[in-house]
């Protein structure tokens, strides 16, 4: 080893077989997949371990690994609960989080209680997001898809409903298709809608269960509905959700906002790079955020590809994404700075006044004399 690695010694307790092997996985498959992310080597006899590596990156994967054997105690660990745990706030923010002791202690860490079981926020931007929602009135989660905007918003509200801080829960969302037209919808009104609120109901079942669920849904203690249905209403000592943001308009956003009530929270969650608004058609969520941008009572939270919780792909399509956007906005920047020059230059040589060009003097040309006929025809001495 070079005189860069560094060794780090710990010993995971209780000792509890089960336990360690759950931490382990099979094979010790959790265990390599720990040290290829994080570029370290890790070696265990029983419960005590040997970390090698970078000083930062070994510190981090102690504290990793001291979470997961508590977490064990609990829950059987999956190889894509390994993955969110590494995924929480990126490598970067494990480093961190190794480096300041107080960060993430348990005193901190807030987690939310559903009938079906706990939710724990994962990294600080999520941790802050749930914060905010819960000292607020209203309150923006704005970032890519997999951050977890939506579900830790219903696992909020079904926490608040539990808890009778709210009476009612309304899920709203835009009833606008993603790209593509699906023409008739067949059914009633709750048939035409579902497609569109799906990944609402999933959260719900995941918390409340299929059957708690359809029996609040009867009483109106949960409500879904599209954003259309909302005008004119008022909404009192009610959790309301409105998912799919970026897909309302100015009007629809301001309507929105205006039907909060005494008693009540607002979450508006959205993704500003998946808008599918008719071309020309400003997005609601981005003029919001411009015009409430400062006033006290409302949160704002942003999450960034880092925030991603699904597969790890997930995270590099986003940031594939946003560099590919990001160089077609500096190109299409050009081109419009190219227009704009070219059309200015247009402009000033249209400007210009037109000197008209003065004609040539004229030459005046020498006529030859011409002889008489009389002359040409005197005969020559020789002809006399």
């Amino acid at each position: 080893m070079n005189s860069q690695t560094h060794i780090l010694k710990i010993e995971l307790e209780p000792h509890d077989a089960q336990q360690l092997a759950n931490l382990c996985g099979l094979h010790d498959e959790h265990l390599r997949l720990i040290e290829n992310r994080m570029s370290i080597i890790i070696r265990n006899r029983s419960h005590q371990f040997q970390l090698a590596g970078e000083q930062n990156r070994v510190r981090a994967a102690a504290h990793l690994l001291e979470t997961l054997y508590d977490e064990a105690a609990s829950t059987e660990l999956t190889p894509e609960m390994i993955h969110l745990h590494l995924q929480q706030s990126g490598i970067e923010e494990l480093e961190k989080q190794a480096q300041q002791d107080s960060v993430g202690s348990a005193d901190e860490m807030i987690t939310l209680r559903t009938p079906k079981g706990t939710i724990k926020p994962r990294g600080p931007n999520q941790q802050r997001y749930v914060r905010t929602v819960m000292t607020n009135d209203i309150n923006f989660g704005v970032g890519p898809a997999g951050t977890g905007k939506t579900y830790l918003a219903v696992a909020c509200a079904v926490e608040a409903l539990t808890n009778d801080e709210v009476r009612r829960i309304l899920l709203v969302r835009p009833a606008v298709e993603a790209g593509e037209k699906l023409g008739f919808l067949p059914g009633d009104l709750s048939q035409k809608v579902d497609p569109y609120l799906r990944p609402l109901y999933d959260a719900l079942y995941e918390m409340l269960g299929f059957e708690q669920v359809a029996k609040l849904i009867e009483k109106n203690v949960i409500e879904v509905a599209p954003l259309a249905y909302m005008r004119g209403r008022t909404l009192n000592n009610a959790f309301i959700i409105l998912d799919e943001s970026q897909n309302t308009t100015r009007e629809q956003m301001k309507m929105f906002l205006t039907r909060i009530g005494f008693g009540s929270t607002a979450v508006i969650t959205g993704d500003v790079t998946q808008i599918d608004l008719p071309k020309g058609q400003k997005s609601g969520l981005v003029h919001v955020l411009n015009v409430l941008d400062g006033v006290e009572g409302i949160g704002v939270t942003r999450f960034e590809s880092k925030d991603v919780v699904r597969h790890p792909m997930v995270q590099r399509i986003v940031e594939a994404y946003d560099k590919h956007e990001a160089q077609a906005q500096i190109q299409e920047a050009e081109e419009r700075k190219a227009r704009a020059v070219a059309r200015q230059q247009a402009q000033l040589a249209a400007q210009q006044p037109v000197v008209p060009t003065q004609p040539a003097p004229e030459v005046p040309t020498q006529v030859e004399p011409q002889q008489s006929a009389s002359e040409d025809q005197k005969p020559t001495d020789t002809e006399s």
